[in-house]
């Protein structure tokens, strides 16, 4: 057992001693053996319930899922200041100097009205500071782990504000006709390859589409996936409800039950 006064109320100055605490000796075994690639799902899996709590619109829930983040970034910060590298001081510091080296227009005598004039000296400027010299190298700092639909459309963001874009959200749109035409000639070639690629660039297609219209793929498609959830659970219930097992259903008949379904959601959402 460490010695360690228990209080009422905690700030961020506990948070670093309970960690150092539970990394030294007399701390938790398992906290001593964890490393930045051991946790390195659990920082994903946090920021993620994050992003649900904001969906959900539940304050409670969304402090508590910030206090989850914030705990990863102190372990992480504790892993390094054990190896004498930075500490959690170290990481404050730099993104407070990045803030204000980046709102030049609040902190500097830079003018910046409107949004659009931030966002381009924000660009410029984490261009300089990042020794980015070609629009190329901003295409490449964008992260890999980042969710595909969600990397590909920061990735064409990017490519736009090097004048690499289509000029009308219709000429975007004529694109994904131009790549279904080429998948579905993948798809008669046979060949895997070939499929995986077209395929590929048919989904980027779709991206590219969904940004001209201001919409975020990942969230639609984050939509159309609960969608497709619900109405599945009312087939089964439908299905059930006759003492039917829906898989012993040939798949003419399980559409009859998915219309079945799509009626009444829509019905529901209607009354609502």
């Amino acid at each position: 057992m460490v010695d360690y006064q228990q209080k009422s109320r905690y700030d961020i100055g506990d948070l670093l001693e309970i960690m150092r605490l539970l990394r030294s000796e007399g701390g938790c075994p398992w906290d001593r053996e964890q490393t930045h690639k051991s946790i390195r799902s659990d920082m994903i899996e946090e920021a993620c319930e994050v992003i649900e709590a904001i969906d959900l619109e539940d304050t409670e829930l969304l402090r508590e899922e910030l206090g989850d983040v914030l705990l990863q970034v102190v372990f992480h910060c504790r892993i390094e200041e054990e190896a004498q590298t930075f500490n959690f001081s170290d990481v404050c510091d730099e993104v407070c100097k990045k803030l204000i080296v980046r709102h030049p227009h609040v902190f500097g005598d830079v003018l910046a009205d409107t949004t659009d004039e931030v966002l381009k000296n924000w660009d410029a400027i984490k261009m300089q500071t990042k020794g980015q010299e070609t629009y190329t190298d901003t295409l490449n700092s964008v992260a890999k782990s980042l969710p595909a639909l969600m990397r590909a459309q920061k990735v064409g963001k990017r490519a736009m504000r090097a004048g690499m874009d289509f000029r009308t959200a219709e000429d975007a749109m004529a694109c994904i006709g131009a790549e279904k035409a080429e998948f579905e000639r993948a798809v008669a070639s046979g060949s895997t390859a070939d499929i995986e690629d077209e395929l590929g660039d048919l989904l980027f297609s779709c991206v590219n589409a969904a940004r001209h219209l201001g919409i975020d793929a990942e969230q639609a498609l984050k939509n159309s996936t609960e969608k497709f959830i619900r109405r599945f659970a009312v087939t089964e219930e439908l299905t059930r409800a006759e003492g039917i097992d829906m898989k012993e259903l040939p798949i003419e008949e399980l559409d009859t039950y998915w219309g079945k379904a799509k009626k009444i959601i829509l019905e529901e959402i209607e009354n609502d």
